[in-house]
């Protein structure tokens, strides 16, 4: 490895051992396998991370392979959207594989299977196997069919293959052991028939392999070195290499598989069926609705693809399941918007200001920081006038000694302005407060150097100037379940558990820089959050998505409730 003194992963282990064992370093190559079944969600981008990473740390190549053998749920549209999100994640794949470029060599072993007497057309029904596959104690039961001569296997197979039977009416299944005390190798099955149109082969095809069939011979085709599953494949390693046996030449590279464990999220879910369901039932509107665990929706949300690597390899790769808390992955978007985010003022909730003593007609503008946290982001330019916005809760008319914002009597600072102190205010019929008036000290302007502009108040309030505001729509996405394990219930769905708050809609101010501002683009509101703006957005009207606050507000509404 390029530097010997980190640790290393398990994962990374097994390969270092191959490496010191012989195995040629130039023949080392990976893989990432999705199913076009669904889009990527955070899980797969713990194993896309893991695989190109160890293609970049070996200086290996990796395969982008679609594990397309189900034609009854995979779509090109799926396809497309791994792919985009592979890329955006910032990896770039060798090859870009389809096992359904593999049907062809798949049946032609399947031929050479059954010519062994290794494999046999099974004529029961699904039931009938099922219940013929015994138990983890009991041994399952032979099929009657299990004895047919190579001869009828061969011409059922063609049959098969040419669509002469019904969907269920055959399969074609390998003859390993019924009496395995793994019971994947009870005569696992190899093919189904199904009458489907394929996104890719179209018709051309009318028995499918299954997966177990699949993976392996095309880990072996495209001569993948380690194959890199999660633990629920654990199982089906014995039948991985059974399969393999059946056509490895010993000149070619044999491929491993091994397994690491599958991360789960608090109050989220990663099952594809799950997923599915909160699209089609309208839970959310789309796979790449921001409150989704999908690669596209945390894109949209405002994510980078930095914050996202980063997690990744904060978590590891592990040998047990577990669940990561999600506020795990919004610390590291916080951490890494924190440093790129250009600054800026909005208010969501406003609330007029009037500086009385301010003159009338009159505007300034004020230097404002882009990015403390970046010299060369430089300043901008902000309008200021006698009439502002501030947040609502940033005023009382009384308040305690530890409330260090915006009371009758008290003092603070406008960011990047004055100190102003709140003379009076204005109330509506129902006694809400609708304005403040103020008064400000203009000597105190932040960076003049005055003596006044060096005075201590201790609140410091963001703001926008009321006629200069540009109108924004904000969503304000929270966490889509309100537990955290939210299908780990046996006594309740995991719909049972939707947050009711998990969007709110409102309509903000926001400083006039932004008017111009373009879909993607990531800001910082100033004591609020961190916020980017959406596709819906349009020249007429501007679209934030919050990404996440400034600190986690969740555990402590937990905590109270």
């Amino acid at each position: 490895m390029s530097d010997a003194s980190k640790s290393l992963n398990f994962i990374e282990h097994i390969v270092e051992e191959d490496l010191g064992k012989g195995f040629p370093k130039e023949k080392l190559r990976f893989r990432f396998p999705p199913e076009p079944n669904g889009y990527l969600h955070i899980g797969h981008a713990s194993s896309i991370c893991l695989n190109f990473g160890l293609g970049i740390t070996y200086e290996a190549p990796v395969n982008l392979r679609f594990d397309d053998t189900n034609p009854a749920k995979e779509e090109q549209e799926y396809v497309d959207a791994i792919k985009e999100d592979v890329k955006w994640l910032g990896y770039e794949w060798d090859t870009e594989c389809f096992a359904s470029d593999y049907f062809q060599q798949l049946y032609d072993w399947a031929i050479k299977l059954i010519e062994e007497g290794k494999a046999y057309v099974d004529s029961q029904s699904s039931e009938e196997i099922a219940s013929q596959k015994g138990t983890p104690t009991e041994a399952g039961t032979a099929s009657p069919f299990r004895e047919r001569s190579v001869e009828e296997n061969l011409q059922l197979f063609q049959k098969m293959k040419n669509g002469e039977f019904k969907e269920g009416e055959h399969v074609l299944r390998a003859k390993v052991d019924m009496a395995s005390s793994n019971m994947l190798m009870r005569d696992p099955i190899m093919y189904r028939i199904l009458y489907r149109a394929h996104h890719r082969t179209n018709t051309d095809w009318c028995i499918y392999p299954m997966y177990d069939w699949t993976h392996g011979e095309s880990d072996y085709i495209e001569q993948v070195s380690h194959s890199l599953c999660t633990l629920e494949f654990a199982m089906h390693r014995e039948l991985y290499d059974w399969f393999l046996d059946q056509i490895v030449d010993s000149d070619r590279v044999r491929p491993k598989q091994r397994e690491f464990a599958r991360r789960n999220f608090s109050h989220t879910v990663v099952s594809k069926r799950k997923l599915l369901q909160l699209v089609e039932q309208g839970f959310v509107k789309g796979w790449d609705d921001p409150r989704m665990p999908t690669i596209s929706g945390l894109r949209r949300r405002g994510y980078t693809p930095e914050s996202i690597r980063n997690f990744a390899d904060t978590i590891g790769i592990a040998k047990r399941d577990n669940v990561v808390d999600v506020s795990l992955l919004e610390f590291h978007v916080r951490e890494h918007l924190n440093k790129i985010a250009p600054r800026v003022m909005a208010v969501l909730n406003p609330l007029k200001l009037v500086i009385t003593n301010y003159p009338e007609g009159e505007e300034e503008w004020l230097d404002a920081e882009n990015n403390p946290e970046d010299e060369s982001a430089g300043f901008r330019q902000l309008p200021f006038s006698k009439e502002l916005y501030i947040e609502q809760e940033d005023f009382k008319e009384e308040a305690n000694r530890k409330f260090f914002r915006l009371k009758l009597g008290g003092e603070v600072r406008l960011k990047n302005g004055y100190i102003i102190k709140a003379e009076s205010c204005t109330k509506d019929t129902d006694g809400n407060i609708v304005e403040v008036q103020c008064t400000y000290d203009p000597k105190s302007k932040s960076g003049s150097g005055t003596e006044e502009s060096l005075r201590k108040v201790k609140g410091t309030l963001h703001w926008v100037s009321a006629g200069h505001a540009v109108e924004a729509e904000v969503r304000l996405y929270d966490r889509l379940f309100t537990d955290e394990t939210p299908d780990a219930h046996k006594d309740k769905e995991f719909l049972d558990f939707i947050n009711p708050d998990s969007l709110k809609v409102i309509t903000a101010k926001v400083e006039p820089g932004l008017a111009n501002a373009k879909v993607g683009e990531r800001f910082q509101f100033q004591r609020i959050g961190y916020f980017n703006i959406d596709e819906d957005s349009g020249p007429e009207k501007l679209v934030f998505n919050r990404t996440v606050g400034l600190r986690d507000t969740w555990a402590k509404i937990q905590e109270k409730k």
